[in-house]
C-alpha cells in the first residue's frame, strides 16, 4: 500500500461535519452514509460521511483521500458501523486488494467524481486501467460483509 493522505482544508471540514450531521439523522445526500469507526488510540467512537458504494449486491468504502484517519481505524478495528443513529449496524470490514481495485474504483469516480476530484490520486472518469492500476495502491477500499 503506498502512503497519501490529502487533508481536508478547514472549509472542507466544515461543509463534511453538515453533511455527517445530516448522514447521522437518516438524510442521505448522493450516496451519503454515515460511518462509525472506532479509535485506535483512544478507543472512542469517530464519525466521518462516506459515501457507501454497491456493486452486484456488494458493499464497499472508499477513501478517496488516501490513507485518512477514518481508514487506518477502519483497518485497525475490522469492523465499521453504518447508517443513521437510530439504526446503526456493525458490520465486518476487509480491505481489498490491489490488483481488484481498478473496476471499483472506475465505478467510484464515475458516480462520485464530482464531489471528489482533486482527491483520488490525480484520477478522472476518462482515467485509463493503466492510470488506475498505478495509483489504486493509495486508494484504500473497504468491503462490508453483514
Amino acid at each position: 500500500m503506498t502512503v497519501r493522505y490529502d487533508e481536508p482544508t478547514a472549509s472542507a471540514k466544515a461543509f463534511n461535519q453538515v453533511i455527517r450531521w445530516l448522514a447521522e439523522a437518516g438524510v442521505s445526500i448522493a450516496g451519503t452514509c454515515a460511518l462509525r469507526v472506532r479509535g485506535r488510540k483512544t478507543g472512542q467512537p469517530r464519525t466521518v460521511v462516506v459515501n457507501l458504494m454497491s456493486v452486484d449486491g456488494r458493499r464497499y468504502l472508499v477513501s478517496p483521500r488516501g490513507n485518512t484517519q477514518w481508514a487506518r481505524n477502519a483497518r485497525a478495528a475490522g469492523e465499521v458501523q453504518t447508517g443513521p443513529r437510530w439504526r446503526r449496524r456493525t458490520v465486518r470490514i476487509a480491505e481489498v486488494a490491489d490488483a481488484d481495485k481498478p473496476a471499483l474504483l472506475k465505478r467510484y469516480l464515475d458516480r462520485w467524481y464530482w464531489e471528489v476530484k482533486g482527491h483520488v490520486g490525480g484520477l478522472t472518469p476518462q482515467s485509463g486501467d493503466d492510470d488506475i492500476r498505478a495509483v489504486a495502491p493509495s486508494i484504500p477500499v473497504f468491503e462490508l460483509f453483514d
